[in-house]
């Protein structure tokens, strides 16, 4: 399956660099756009979650490392308690 890593920046603008294991992802961001903290945790919750999906339907087990990722992502997020604090996806990398 082709891995993609999507760089986001958070409001702090601390940059981390995001794994998952498909190319789902792209169907849930775009590159440059920014979503509210929210927002951005309930996409990478649907996107993450199909990824390990399409893991499972072809391997035979889901992906940790996905759920792994998404865990991180609802940790970092938690730290952004105002609700117009933004999340900018800002690119994808293959």
């Amino acid at each position: 399956m082709p891995e993609v890593v999507f760089r986001v920046r958070w409001p702090d603008s601390s940059v981390q660099r995001c794994y998952s294991p498909s190319t789902v992802v792209e169907e849930h961001f775009a590159a440059g756009e920014g979503y509210p903290v929210a927002e951005f945790v309930e996409r990478s919750r649907a996107a993450l979650t199909l990824a390990s999906e399409r893991v499972l339907a072809r391997f035979g087990f889901a992906c940790s490392r996905a759920a792994a990722q998404l865990a991180d992502i609802e940790r970092r997020a938690g730290a952004f308690g105002d609700e117009s604090a933004r999340v900018v996806v800002e690119a994808f990398e293959k």
